[in-house]
This record gives C-alpha cells, sequence and structure tokens, in this order.
C-alpha cells in the first residue's frame, strides 16, 4: 500500500540522515499517553518589570543555532525520535498511529524503551530551562535591574549610570539657577530702594536749596530797594 511505502521510505531517510543503520521490522510495543502541551519554562519577561517586548515574528539565526545545540544529541533521544516523528508525518500520518509508529521504528533500532526516552524528554527540558533562567538573568544585569558578581557593565548599564550623573548635574544646575534668581530678585529689591533713597534725598535737597535760594534772592531785593546808597 502507498501509505506503507511512504513509511518505510520515510524511517529510511530519517536513518540515513542519522548514520545509523536501517531499521529492523517494528515491534509491538505499549501505546504512547496522550501528549501534553510543553508547560512555559521559568517567569516571563514581564515579571521582571521590563517594558514591553517588540513584535518579533522571526528569531534571529544566532539564537535558532543556539537553540539547536542544546538539542544536539546522540541519535538515540527523544529530539532524535521527534525527527522521526516529523519525516513520518509528512509521509501522511498523523495522532497516535503517527506516534507509536515512529516509536516502533526507533525502538527498533536504538533499543531505547517507553521510560528511557520520556526521561530523554525531561532531560532536554530541563536543559531548555537552565539555558532560559540564565539568559533571563543576564538579561535582567545588561538592563541594570540586577547585578552578577565580577560580570563587567554592559552599555546598557553604563548607559544609564551617565543618565543618571547627568540628571544629578541638571538637578544641581537647576538648584543653582534658583539660587541666582533667589539672589538677582534681592538685588533688584536692594536697587530699587537704594534708588528711591537716592531719589527721596534729592528732592528733599532741592526743597531746602529752593528755600533758601528763595530767601536769599527775597532779602537781597528788599534790600536792594530799602537801603540808601
Amino acid at each position: 500500500m502507498p501509505i506503507f511505502d511512504n513509511l518505510a521510505k520515510a524511517a529510511k531517510d530519517f536513518f540515513v540522515e542519522e548514520g545509523e543503520a536501517q531499521p529492523a521490522a517494528a515491534s509491538a510495543t505499549r501505546p504512547l499517553p496522550a501528549t501534553a502541551p510543553t508547560p512555559a519554562f521559568g517567569p516571563g519577561p514581564a515579571a521582571f518589570g521590563s517594558p514591553a517586548a517588540p513584535a518579533v515574528t522571526q528569531p534571529e539565526q544566532r539564537h535558532l543555532d543556539h537553540i539547536s545545540g542544546l538539542l544536539a544529541g546522540d541519535g538515540k533521544d527523544f529530539v532524535a525520535y521527534m525527527k522521526m516523528v516529523k519525516s513520518m508525518a509528512a509521509s501522511g500520518l498523523n495522532g497516535p498511529i503517527l506516534y507509536q509508529t515512529a516509536f516502533n521504528a526507533f525502538t527498533a533500532v536504538t533499543g531505547l524503551d517507553l521510560p528511557t526516552l520520556l526521561a530523554s524528554a525531561e532531560q532536554f527540558e530541563t536543559k531548555l530551562t537552565a539555558d532560559r533562567n540564565k539568559v533571563l538573568e543576564r538579561h535582567q544585569e545588561k538592563l541594570g535591574e540586577i547585578r552578577i558578581p565580577n560580570a563587567p557593565p554592559g552599555p546598557i548599564v553604563q548607559l544609564l549610570g551617565q543618565e543618571q550623573q547627568l540628571q544629578a548635574d541638571l538637578a544641581d544646575l537647576s538648584r543653582q539657577l534658583e539660587d541666582k534668581r533667589q539672589l538677582l530678585l534681592t538685588t533688584q529689591q536692594q536697587l530699587q530702594q537704594e534708588r528711591l533713597k537716592a531719589q527721596t534725598a534729592l528732592a528733599s535737597y532741592e526743597l531746602a536749596s529752593a528755600a533758601a535760594a528763595a530767601d536769599l534772592h527775597a532779602h537781597k531785593q528788599a534790600a536792594s530797594s530799602f537801603l540808601v546808597r
């Protein structure tokens, strides 16, 4: 039947790619339990008070390569089994039949039983969790939220320090400006008082001088008129 021909080809292509021998006839084993969604590993970025993450629709190649390195195995582990499942899925299989058939073929070649296979999956989950926690810690350190001992400060931490210093300088300049403004106001008030004082003194002098001049002029006129030459 065509589906079994495709299945055989998929299994053959998989093991040739992995450098393994061709699989023997699949042996009957007990079915795999229903798969459950993989739980999230560790707290998300929002838990650390980080700003909203930018919209990223495609991971960078360097991150894909890093994750691929974490999932690299010896060809006799759960990651290798996943590759076989994906290869057989391309041949038209799906659901429980897909996973059971892939397991039968996989265990026939590797000799792994189900508990060992699932333990391998847990090991990879643990590895991914530990790596993600490490990356999140480094991300926090980059943002200046935590300090990792003996780790040199990154660009964000350095810029954060410069920002804080500039803010402190600006606050100090603001205080100095306010002090100068108050000093200017006081000086202007003193200047106004001194000008008023000077103007008042001049007005008083003008009154005294005018009175004396008028008195002198009046007596001079009287003397000139009444006294005999």
